[in-house]
């Protein structure tokens, strides 16, 4: 057995592993980040990026079919299936490969294998090609992820029953699909396989999709999806699947179908009911470690475990799952690790993004929740249809919300349903890190025309002083200064 000394090991090289592995050896760190997969983890090799490449090949086909509204004519489009699956992996081959630089640039070490705790300072590694290794460290950094949760009812096969996984190979595109769940994932893949020709039929046992994001904005996605031809059923339960050959039988009732039994079959059914954190090979006991009632590990905001020198970022760490929470967890494990004492994980936001076509985003509170917190709301709305902007684009479906507090005028929240709105998100994230009130925004000067200037006319909307929409006059004044 092969025996390593090292300053830190990091379990996992997804985006808070391999975030944590090149700042500690920016900071003079010996270094090395394991993974039983590729470097990148979930989020460069089946996540995040190839499901964002496949999401731009759907937005540029229904760019395409809605051509000839803008004056083009477009004939025959072939969709190439296997010419977009080589384009979805030419993108996560360019990035995995600009990981492995960076490692090598900031003297990263990667090793492939199954990490295992020996003790919360040693590591045993066990290889693909069947040994072990052996690796001793001050401090271990536990990044190992999430994964799709499969329904033991419904054996996934690859084919006929899919997770997400299965669904960002693109094996083939079904002409009937069945997604189960309204969440970011089933939404994301919902909007690719409709692009590409499929019938999509989502089903949520939940009353609405995208569950916790503001209701308004929800609502609006909902809306155009359907308009889109994504079929949508909410508050309704599968309760049966029984494959038959090729395809499968998928039993549901709710309120979508008055409570009664609905039978349809499909080509595929992409089981999208959330994700789990990645521990079952650890042995966190031989560390002293333990995860609460959903699988996950506590931590404080210096990312530190109840084990002192072992730390745990991203999805393994609670909610809410997310790759830019990793990668910001990932630099301030290793800058603590580094003797930092000032370090700590302590945002005033954190971003969602939706990578639906329109794109949904937000930060901070809804409107339910700041009223369930006690606020006295006031509302900037600023429909996309109002947008200049958005009308040279032939895309006027959306909304720009902003949610304030009414005595203080203090910006609470940003929700937008729009092209490019994970983009847009970045000022309400700026804004609420900043303390912004709804006033800073409207009286700043955007770019006309953009689609940012939306986010400026929601906020002189929530003060009555919108110049491009008709104003409702504020319930409530806003506060002396």
């Amino acid at each position: 057995m092969a025996e390593h000394q090292v300053d830190t090991v990091v379990i996992g090289a997804g985006p808070g592993g391999y975030h944590a592995a090149i700042r500690l050896g920016q900071l003079g760190k010996k270094v090395v980040c394991v993974d039983r997969d590729e470097v990148g983890g979930v989020c460069l090799n089946w996540g995040c990026i190839p499901t964002k490449a496949l999401l731009h090949v759907g937005e540029v086909v229904r760019h395409i079919n809605r051509a000839e509204a803008i004056g083009l004519k477009v004939k025959g489009l072939d969709i190439d299936r296997a010419g977009v699956e080589k384009f979805k992996t030419d993108v996560v081959t360019a990035n995995v490969g600009g990981v492995r630089t960076l490692f090598k640039a900031n003297n990263v070490q990667f090793m492939y294998g199954d990490a295992t705790f020996k003790s919360p300072t040693e590591i045993v590694l066990k290889t693909k090609e069947g040994g072990t290794e052996n690796i001793k460290a001050q401090n271990v950094v536990i990044a190992t992820g999430s994964a799709p949760i499969d329904v033991k009812a419904w054996p996934r096969d690859g084919e006929t029953i899919i997770n997400s996984d299965d669904a960002v190979q693109l094996k083939r595109i079904p002409k009937r699909m069945l997604v189960i769940g309204g969440g970011v994932i089933g939404l994301e893949f919902a909007t690719v396989y409709t692009r590409l020709g499929a019938n999509v039929l989502v089903i949520e046992a939940l009353p609405q999709i995208l569950t916790g994001t503001d209701l308004e904005i929800s609502k609006t996605l909902g809306r155009i999806l359907k308009k889109q031809g994504v079929e949508i059923m909410l508050s309704t339960k599968v309760s049966d699947l029984k494959k038959d050959g090729k395809s499968v039988k998928a039993t549901f009732s709710g309120e979508a179908t008055g409570g009664k039994d609905e039978t349809r079959e499909f080509d595929m059914v992409l089981v999208a009911v959330g994700r789990r954190p990645v521990t079952d090979t650890l042995d966190l006991q031989a560390a002293g470690l333990k995860t609460d009632d959903h699988g996950f590990i506590a931590i404080d905001q210096q990312c530190r475990t109840s084990v002192p020198n072992v730390f745990a970022i991203g999805d393994v760490s609670g909610q809410p799952l997310l790759a830019h929470r990793a990668m910001k967890q990932g630099v301030v494990a290793a800058e603590v690790i580094s003797g930092d004492r000032s370090a700590a994980f302590d945002p005033a936001a954190i971003p969602n993004c939706v990578y639906t076509d329109p794109e949904v985003a937000t930060v901070g509170l809804s409107e339910e929740e700041a009223k369930a917190k006690g606020y006295e709301v006031r509302i900037g709305k600023f429909p996309l249809a109002a947008s200049g902007r958005a009308r040279t684009m032939n895309d006027t479906d959306g909304l720009i919300k902003l949610v304030g507090d009414a005595k203080s005028d203090a910006l609470l929240g940003m929700h937008i349903v729009a092209p490019q709105a994970e983009s847009l998100i970045g000022e309400g994230v700026m804004a609420l890190e900043l303390g912004a009130t709804l006033e800073d925004i409207g009286l700043s000067i955007h770019p006309h025309p953009t689609l940012t200037e939306g986010i400026m006319d929601a906020a002189e909307a929530a003060h009555g002083k919108a110049i491009h929409i008709v104003n409702q006059k504020p319930k409530t004044p806003i506060a002396a200064k």
